[in-house]
């Protein structure tokens, strides 16, 4: 079992910046590749970045591209979503993800934090 803690959230105004951590947690763990998710009131769930674990390469979902920089620190099993400019739209509870089998799916969640940004 592998738990995830996101941290980092909260209430903003626009054009500031936010930084998320998630660390991973498990008896033995093995991180792939770790995600980043978000979800607004009354919409689905959306990819916002990824980063694979080992290489570090990564992508992000067109709206974030240039705002957003996801990055790890191995040693530490955390990941970081490094959030500029943010944008009332950006409001959402944000969660990470990890993919621990090497399957380019996601296998485990954090619990999310909430951003909001105010204009």
């Amino acid at each position: 079992q592998v738990q995830l803690v996101e941290s980092g959230g909260g209430l903003v105004q626009a054009g500031n910046s936010l930084t998320l951590s998630c660390v991973a947690s498990a008896d033995t763990l093995r991180i792939y590749a770790m995600g980043w998710f978000r979800q607004a009131p009354g919409k689905e769930r959306e990819f916002v970045a990824g980063i694979s674990w080992g290489r570090g390469q990564t992508e992000y979902a067109d709206p974030v591209k240039g705002r957003f920089t996801i990055s790890r620190d191995s040693a530490k099993n955390t990941g970081y979503l490094q959030m500029n400019s943010l944008r009332p739209e950006d409001t959402a509870v944000y969660y990470c993800a990890v993919d621990v089998v090497d399957s380019e799916e996601y296998d485990y969640w954090g619990q999310g934090t909430q951003v909001t940004v105010s204009s």
